[in-house]
């Protein structure tokens, strides 16, 4: 029987570089990691702590930064050379843990990945909250975007400009209900940090994005009461481009495999030189979540809406260290006497 290799310590600590550059909603980073000594698998769990209860009660979006996470950790464990095996919710008994990555193998001549400028995204790869050219994007590298969704368990709606504009009203519409709600105001404002401030988490105000000044895309505002914040109106592009990702099923590891497909979908698009950035707000509201699925479709559970196109860089936000434990060792048997 082939026996695992240990993890050395620079393999582990450059899966958990990767995994920690995800995307995750108000940069929260709601994930911790650890060591399975026993299968040599790196282990993802939630942090409970690092929660938004009243944007995201069911941790729908918490399952889509972890899944993003995982991708990331499955790109660099393939750039080292590894074959990556990966495991969403694999124990009921701990629903915390949410998904463990072994590297079974090292990989062979024939394993090279099909897309090589991948890994090398994930460090490009930021939100951008700015104007973007509104320079249309070629139709091949949208289907390569759509492809990476599928490839990883979910699909990608590029709508027409009618589906672009019910889109952005509905989001536009959470993005009032939002500010109407003082509560929830005041937890997305938690997470915005001054410049220079001393975190790894949360969204510097030099990331923020300034307020369309046509009013046709619904940037969300994260300063709230605290207008001196905001930065002056520009106007955005004309005809915005935008991606509807979602999924036939709306379990827990749906929501898992769409943050998978969320970070390919992303790195595909960053590899081809174009800016993101995510629209969440209508999924915040069961109602309005359910307005931006495919009209006529039953089983289209949205998560995530994509704007992409041509544009400058943003600002960066910061990132935790990804610090790894390690699961403590089971108690050796204990021999039991036979007659």
């Amino acid at each position: 029987m082939r026996t695992q290799a240990p993890l050395d310590a620079a393999t582990v600590e450059s899966l958990l570089t990767a995994a920690v550059a995800a995307p995750s909603i108000h940069n929260t980073q709601p994930w911790r990691f650890r060591l399975d000594p026993g299968s040599q698998a790196l282990e993802v769990r939630s942090a409970p702590e690092r929660t938004l209860p009243l944007s995201d009660p069911m941790h729908r979006a918490q399952y889509l930064s972890v899944g993003a996470a995982v991708f990331n950790v499955r790109l660099a464990a393939v750039h080292q050379g590894w074959r990556p095996e990966v495991r969403l919710l694999p124990d009921p008994r701990e629903p915390g843990l949410l998904a463990t990555v072994r590297l079974t193998g090292r990989l062979g001549a024939d394993d090279q990945p099909s897309d090589p400028g991948l890994y090398e995204a994930i460090a490009r790869r930021h939100t951008s909250r700015m104007p973007f050219t509104g320079r249309p994007v070629p139709e091949p590298i949208v289907a390569e975007m759509t492809a990476a969704a599928c490839a990883a368990g979910a699909r990608l709606h590029v709508p027409h400009r009618a589906g672009t504009r019910r889109l952005l009203r509905v989001t536009a519409a959470a993005e009032a209900r939002n500010h109407a709600h003082p509560e929830r105001t005041a937890e997305t404002r938690t997470w915005i940090t001054a410049p220079g401030a001393d975190t790894g988490y949360g969204i510097p105000i030099t990331a923020l994005g300034p307020p369309d000044a046509a009013a046709r895309m619904p940037v969300r505002d994260f300063t709230g009461a605290l207008p001196a914040l905001r930065l002056p109106a520009l106007w955005f592009e004309r005809h915005v481009q935008v991606a509807l990702l979602w999924t036939s099923h709306d379990r827990r590891e749906d929501w898992l495999r769409a943050g998978q497909a969320l970070q390919y979908v992303l790195l595909t698009a960053t590899a081809h030189g174009l800016r993101t950035s995510l629209l969440h707000q209508a999924m915040e509201w069961p109602d309005l979540r359910a307005a931006t699925a495919l009209p006529g479709h039953k089983r289209c559970h949205p998560h995530i809406l994509i704007r992409f196109g041509y544009g400058p860089d943003g600002g960066r936000t910061p990132r935790a260290p990804g610090h790894c434990a390690v699961r403590p060792a089971a108690p050796p048997a204990t021999a039991t006497e036979t007659s």
